[in-house]
């Protein structure tokens, strides 16, 4: 078993020894281009193997508002990336306290399109009361939804591989290679500047995932962190 295979194998063992009268909300928090998707996509199959529980796939990035409602700040400021993007109410709301203590396990996976442009006619889906949630985007430790998670795991990476990925990646939709180290040096990257500042999200989460080098990464396990039970 190679170290990618071996660390997705012990982080769906930490993931499953989560016991909850409810379904288990499990945050894959970090920056851009962390590789949070790739590895919650593969952490479901990883589960689905060892479990026959129900293991259940969100994106928050279908949770973001559209972009005439972020009014405050101007829009490509670090402010609006940080604080403006993303729906933490619907978040709240429509995922995580359906799924929570008391909550009606009716619960809705996104509302919009990872650009924000389209409105998702995304049904109201039912969960078991032993589903595991996997929910994977940026800034998931927030106040406003810090508490609504069972499980909290950072996916961490420098701000240069940030940088580098993200440009690599993200000039197949942008003008040009130039315009996406732009968009990364002055919105992306100080607007995850102020969310590490400000959260210490390396410094809360239960399971760090050292994904610098994605073919082989570290998982470091912190049982001392408290989990919130709401």
């Amino acid at each position: 078993m190679d170290q990618r295979a071996e660390t997705l194998v012990q982080l769906a063992e930490l993931v499953l020894a989560v016991e909850r009268p409810h379904p288990v909300r499990v945050a894959i928090d970090g920056c851009s281009a962390a590789g949070k998707t790739t590895l919650a996509d593969e952490l479901v199959q990883v589960l689905r193997d060892r479990t026959e529980r129900e293991v259940i796939r969100a994106e928050i990035d279908h949770f973001k508002r559209a972009v005439e409602l972020r009014t405050t700040y101007p829009v490509d400021s670090p402010e609006s990336y940080y604080l403006e993007t993303w729906d933490n109410e619907a978040i709240r709301d429509r995922l995580l306290v359906p799924l929570g203590p008391d909550g009606d396990r009716r619960y809705t996976a996104g509302i919009r399109d990872s650009s924000a442009k389209t409105v998702l006619d995304t049904p109201v889906a039912v969960a078991a009361d032993d589903a595991v949630l996997l929910a994977d985007g940026a800034f998931l430790q927030r106040p406003e939804l810090d508490d609504y998670w069972d499980l909290r795991v950072y996916v961490d990476i420098t701000f240069e591989e940030v940088l580098r990925r993200g440009t690599i990646r993200d000039q197949q939709w942008m003008d040009s290679a130039e315009a996406a180290e732009h968009r990364y040096r002055t919105r992306y990257i100080p607007g995850e500047r102020l969310y590490v500042d400000q959260v210490h999200p390396k410094d809360r989460a239960q399971v760090v995932v050292g994904n610098q080098d994605p073919a082989n990464p570290t998982l470091t396990w912190f049982a001392e962190r408290d989990v919130p039970r709401l």
